[in-house]
């Protein structure tokens, strides 16, 4: 069996990985929504920044980590939520809050990958990829 059944997890353990190690940045195979997890972590200021790499293929995302002052790590805990055995939705009004609003949650919806926070403005539900604190 070739390729990986779960991109997004995949994705996660590289942050993970990457800042375990106290890596600068990390490189990781690029998706539609790989970019758009690492726009929702850039915008919240999980990461510093990221790039996007044509290598011919599907591409690559370079992600610059995110340390504090200690050199501790900016992302505490990510965590994936649905998996491809147990897919986990929420509904609009059931959005879950992380950490009481300290973390967030990113979901999947009909109007695109987004925090929780911005799927309970726009009063929508979805599938809850991940949570970051």
């Amino acid at each position: 069996m070739s390729g990986i059944s779960d991109p997004v997890a995949d994705y996660l353990a590289r942050i993970k990985n990457g800042q375990q190690a106290n890596h600068q940045y990390i490189d990781i195979p690029a998706s539609r929504l790989k970019r758009a997890i690492t726009q929702i972590l850039l915008e919240k200021g999980y990461i510093k920044n990221y790039l996007n790499i044509d290598d011919g293929k599907q591409g690559l995302l370079r992600l610059y980590l995110k340390y504090d002052e200690a050199g501790l790590p900016a992302i505490k805990t990510l965590d994936r939520v649905s998996r491809p055995g147990l897919r986990e939705y929420a509904k609009a009004q059931e959005v879950p809050r992380v950490k009481n609003g300290l973390g967030i949650a990113i979901l999947s919806t009909s109007r695109g990958v987004m925090s929780d926070k911005e799927a309970r403005r726009f009063n929508v539900g979805g599938e809850v990829l991940a949570k970051v604190f």
